[in-house]
C-alpha cells in the first residue's frame, strides 16, 4: 500500500524573510528570475502544484 500526504503546503518559496514563517521548508532567494526557478524545480522534484501567492511568495502545493 502507498500511503502520500495530500492537500498540504510541502514548501515555500520567497523573497521576504520577514513576511513569513511556519513548519514548512522555506527557500529563501533573492530576485524574480531565482524565485520562479526554484519553484519550478521543487515543484517538479516533489510532484506539486505551484501558487503565486502575488507577493513574491510561492507556495507548493500536494493536491
Amino acid at each position: 500500500m502507498k500511503v502520500m500526504a495530500a492537500q498540504q503546503i510541502l514548501a515555500v518559496v520567497t523573497m521576504h524573510k520577514d513576511q513569513v514563517a511556519g513548519q514548512a521548508p522555506i527557500f529563501f532567494v533573492d530576485n524574480q528570475v531565482e524565485l520562479e526557478k526554484i519553484a519550478l524545480y521543487l515543484a517538479r522534484i516533489l510532484m506539486a502544484a505551484v501558487h503565486d501567492l502575488d507577493n513574491e511568495t510561492y507556495i507548493l502545493v500536494k493536491h
